[in-house]
């Protein structure tokens, strides 16, 4: 292999050397090449192979290079040191490094210099760095509070009260830079430590002197981090020879040039190509990078919704093979984290690197650096005027995508134009791709105004073994955990307290039903008899879902009768398709709604127009709508539910309308992971909480959950060619909601002497809750029905209740809540509950 720095080395006599290792050299120049500057300040350019600027590399060696020096300052600091650290990365060519090394600390708040001034926003100092292309750095906190140097104690018994600065750039080569930044900060925000990081400590041994020097003058410990070190020998009179063989080379790079350059096929002669914009969705109050602060919450909100932004750029780059991500000057670490996420979503090789400001010259040789390179003029309107911008080794890289993030204030009309950055990158590739972050505007509150809140971290989704049987992967719980908390009341007492007022029905929980023997084999055989029914409405929903919603859409369940049909639809897209979907579960109460929390942590994590709902069959519709209702206040969801069977006709996305035995209706938490009904009680529930549920694990040996999705999915196979003909059916169909059963029910309510429609529950799966939780007075049988009433019919039995065969009825039955029920009323003894 040729050493990337073989070209300079050879004209001008610049040498690399190691620390003195035996494979020091080699690992220096893994990690640097050289290219030549055009810059009156210093000669030669240190071009790293892993900070992904001027060299394209995989985003996950760029990230994880930056987060394992994060590490190391974690393990340098201890972790009650790190807790309190704030991490500073300098413009612009280390503000992903930066970013990327307070994620390697993990709970530190980051910031990083800036070029580009903001208006309103006062500047909390700044510094010059003398051998830059633009030497003016400002610090643009929106909380000048953050880099002050009191931010607590390092422990409870301590006594030190500030906080380590650590200061993050991609070389330390003199020290000038970081020196100034430290003589500037110090004299406003004084602290006893700070942490220098590098990619690469280049200094001489007289500039090593002076670190210790500047330490002891300050008064303040001073350590360094880096991932390689070494020495740049450089020759006398080395800046004169560069600059003369810079202007010897220009007209010969000009070749290497894509600027209306001769021998260079530029964007005039293949015309306008079109470009491919991708709504990343970005999450709401993410900042696009560090220019004014990154703290850790808006890391917690960033970190899930990567996977989701990262599938569309995929769905966007249809078949290409090799992609460059190519972020924008000082945003680095968005494009950054997109490219790590987007080699998770494609088999395609990814590559990351960014535009800059620095002019460098272009030498297409394997003994160089910068082997090409794209000049255009700014687009985001610079302070400074306008100018050339650069982007390396792009043109003639063999990249058959480019997705090209800018922030917003970047996307103007200098970005579209004929001559712009878009126009360059489509003349050297087949594809080009724009994804623009919305700009971070920092807040500008009344000096009066309380402080502002960051929005509270929701906790993770539960997941099995932990909570639930089902497997880790097959349903994440957006609930919390209330197994410790005594919540069940005998079935009695709980109906006549919410039919008097006293109580809603998700305050409490209804004695878990303990299946008889006699039963437990009942449900084995409804189970064995309609498997392939379920098989095959499953298929059904679930292709229609793929179909209009798709291709990967979110699955999020209604605890707990939805949960069942949403591991079975992810397991029949996993089956069929190959694909993973994400399947959550929320609690919606009937009168309350759903959980709001719950639909802030799946907007945070996801795009919300990908959520469908899913549920386990229709009664009357009330949840639809209730969800409808729900959903008004909250952007993007898409209130249509996706049912296995809806027997009522009120949603338009269905496995089946028929109304049969869906046998996750036999029986309680025993089919449905051992999770409980959803609770929702002030006392409990707070206004930033999870609603709740409880987890029986004590009642694992009678479990059925896992026997359940795979007797059904067991079927999926032999009805594949019936799903691929109902579901081309029903695309083509009118599947408009008829409400059909809405107006049973009331009928019925009327006809009965009910006058309240919530005491009448339409269907099996409703019945068959009727006789298990609550007081049932008597159960409506469609006349001639047969096996699939088999359950209703040992249920009733065993609680005293009649069943009634009547002539038109919709569903197969209807189960009739007992009205104005007290204890004292007939129809309902309560044999089947157990009263603890």
């Amino acid at each position: 292999m040729v050493w990337s720095g073989s070209w300079v080395a050879e004209r001008l006599g610049v040498e690399l050397v190691g620390d003195g290792r035996p494979d020091g050299d080699r690992e220096l120049k893994d990690l640097l090449g050289l290219a030549l500057r055009r810059n009156p300040k210093r000669a030669h350019l240190l071009v790293s192979n892993v900070l992904g600027k001027h060299v394209p590399q995989k985003p996950s060696v760029v990230y994880g290079t930056g987060f394992e020096l994060g590490r190391r300052v974690r393990e340098l600091l201890g972790d009650a040191e790190a807790r309190r650290a704030v991490v500073l990365g300098y413009a612009e060519t280390a503000t992903g490094l930066g970013h990327a090394v307070a994620d390697g600390l993990g709970v530190a708040p980051y910031l990083h210099s800036t070029r580009r001034p903001v208006e309103g926003v006062a500047g909390a100092g700044g510094f010059e760095e003398s051998h830059s292309h633009a030497t003016s750095h400002l610090l643009l906190p929106e909380d000048p509070a953050l880099l002050a140097g009191d931010r607590g104690p390092a422990s409870p018994e301590g006594t030190s009260t500030d906080a380590p600065l650590v200061l993050v750039d991609d070389e330390f080569s003199t020290g000038n830079t970081v020196l100034n930044t430290i003589r500037a900060l110090h004299e406003r925000y004084p602290r006893s430590r700070y942490v220098i990081v590098a990619l690469v400590d280049m200094r001489s041994p007289a500039d090593r002197g002076r670190l210790a020097g500047f330490a002891a003058e300050i008064g303040a410990r001073v350590d360094l981090v880096a991932r390689g070190s070494g020495t740049v020998t450089l020759p006398e009179g080395v800046l004169a020879k560069g600059q003369a063989l810079v202007a010897a080379h220009e007209p010969e790079s000009a070749g290497a040039t894509a600027h209306g350059a001769a021998g260079s096929a530029g964007p005039a002669a293949l015309g306008p190509r079109p470009c491919t914009r991708v709504d990343l969705r970005w999450p709401a109050g993410v900042p696009d990078g560090g220019r004014h602060g990154f703290t850790p919450a808006h890391r917690a909100l960033l970190e899930p919704a990567l996977p989701a932004m990262a599938a569309r750029i995929a769905g966007a780059l249809g078949d290409a093979r090799r992609v460059l991500v190519l972020g924008f000057e000082e945003l680095m670490y968005a494009p950054l984290r997109l490219g790590t996420a987007l080699e998770d979503h494609t088999d395609a090789e990814v590559r990351y690197s960014t535009t800059t400001r620095s002019p460098v010259l272009a030498v297409d040789d394997p003994g160089y650096a910068i082997r090409t390179r794209l000049v255009f003029p700014a687009h985001d309107n610079p302070a400074d005027g306008p100018g050339d911008r650069y982007a390396y080794n792009v043109a003639g890289a063999g990249f058959d995508a480019v997705v090209l993030a800018v922030d917003s204030a970047a996307d103007t009309p200098e970005l579209h134009a004929p001559d712009g950055l878009l126009a360059q990158l489509a003349a050297h590739t087949d594809h080009v791709l724009l994804a623009v972050v919305p700009t971070y505007i920092p807040s500008r509150p009344h000096p009066r105004a309380p402080e502002r809140q960051e929005p509270p971290v929701l906790p993770e989704p539960l997941r099995g073994p932990a909570f639930s049987s089902y497997a880790p992967d097959e349903v994440g719980w957006l609930l919390q955990d209330l197994s410790d908390t005594e919540l069940e009341a005998p079935t009695e007492e709980r109906e006549e307290a919410i039919q008097s007022g006293g109580a809603h029905y998700a305050e409490s929980l209804p004695v878990e039903y303990q299946p008889s023997a006699e039963y437990q084999e009942l449900f084995k055989a409804a189970l064995e008899l309609s498997a392939a029914r379920v098989a095959r409405a499953v298929g059904t929903v679930t292709e229609t879902v793929l179909a209009e919603r798709g291709p990967r859409p979110v699955l999020v369940s209604l605890a707990r009768a939805g949960t069942p049909v949403g591991v079975l639809m992810r397991r029949w897209a996993r089956h069929r398709h190959d694909i993973d979907l994400p399947h959550y579960a929320v609690s919606i109460v009937r009168g309350r709604g759903i959980d709001a929390n719950a639909l802030r942590w799946l907007a945070a994590h996801h795009d919300p127009a990908d959520v469908v709902f899913v549920d386990g069959w229709t009664g009357k519709g009330a949840i639809t709508r209730e969800l409808s209702a729900a959903l008004a206040g909250f952007d993007g969801f898409d209130p249509e539910i996706a049912v296995l069977a809806d027997p009522g006709g009120c949603v338009r996305t269905y496995g089946t309308r028929e109304d049969f035995l869906i046998p996750s209706a036999c029986l309680n938490s025993t089919v449905s992971g051992l999770i409980s009904r959803t609770v929702l009680r002030a006392d409990l529930v707070g206004p930033e909480d999870f609603h709740g549920a409880k987890f029986y694990r004590e009642l694992a040996d009678t479990d059925v959950s896992g026997h359940f999705l795979d007797t059904v999915a067991a079927h999926f196979d032999e009805v594949v060619d019936a799903v691929d003909a109902e579901v081309k059916e029903l695309l083509a169909a009118d599947r408009a909601p008829t409400w059909e059963g809405w107006a049973a029910v009331e009928r019925i309510s009327e006809e009965y002497g009910i006058h309240d429609v919530n005491l009448v529950k339409p269907g099996v799966g409703e019945t068959t809750r009727v006789l298990l939780r609550r007081v049932p007075w008597k159960i409506l049988a469609k006349r001639g029905a047969g096996a699939d009433l088999d359950h209703i019919r040992l249920l009733a039995e065993q609680r005293g209740v009649p069943v009634e065969e009547v002539d038109g009825l919709p569903y197969s039955c209807v189960g009739l809540i007992h009205p104005k029920y007290t204890r004292g009323a007939t129809g309902a003894d309560g044999k089947a509950v157990e009263s603890k």
